[in-house]
């Protein structure tokens, strides 16, 4: 069973990208503290990666912003695949299946709004074959991922938290 479920707070707002079968994709990364505190008394924060689909993603998009508290359900994924310099790099991250807006839509509201991120990425499509949920493409054989999520390690701030 692969059932994750999380409760937290948006690092930033919701990265809105669409794909060329124009499905929507938000990635987002979700501070969720721990439930001890370290040595010195401070309570740690884990930085997990999101990913949410179609309709759910707009509507997320939508109505959250840097700092919002939310719940999700979904499961965990891992996939790799190879950077520009030629290393393999590996990803794990959630696939939001629902979420929870876990504060009143006033506190949302008196949020800055930051700048989302709605693009159409520049996918190179061969075939234009898509499989399950548009992350995956396979050409002749071989499958390549699509790198929705930046996979590049999150640097966060302690000014940038929400918290």
């Amino acid at each position: 069973m692969n059932v994750s479920i999380l409760v937290g707070r948006l690092t930033d707002a919701i990265e809105l990208k669409y794909t060329q079968s124009d499905d929507a994709v938000g990635s987002f990364t979700l501070a969720v503290n721990r439930n001890f505190k370290n040595k010195q008394g401070e309570t740690e924060a884990d930085f997990i990666r999101c990913q949410v689909w179609r309709k759910q993603a707009e509507n997320l998009a939508k109505f959250t912003r840097k700092g919002s508290q939310i719940g999700i359900e979904g499961r965990i994924q891992t996939r790799n695949y190879e950077n520009q310099q030629g290393t393999r790099v590996y990803v794990t991250e959630i696939v939001v299946s629902n979420f929870h807006l876990l504060e009143p839509k006033e506190v949302t509201e008196q949020r800055p709004q930051g700048q989302q991120s709605q693009q159409q990425p520049n996918f190179n499509h061969n075939s234009g074959q898509q499989h399950n949920s548009g992350q995956q493409q396979q050409w002749g054989g071989q499958q390549q991922q699509q790198n929705f999520s930046g996979a590049s390690p999150v640097n966060v701030k302690s000014d940038d938290l929400p918290f």
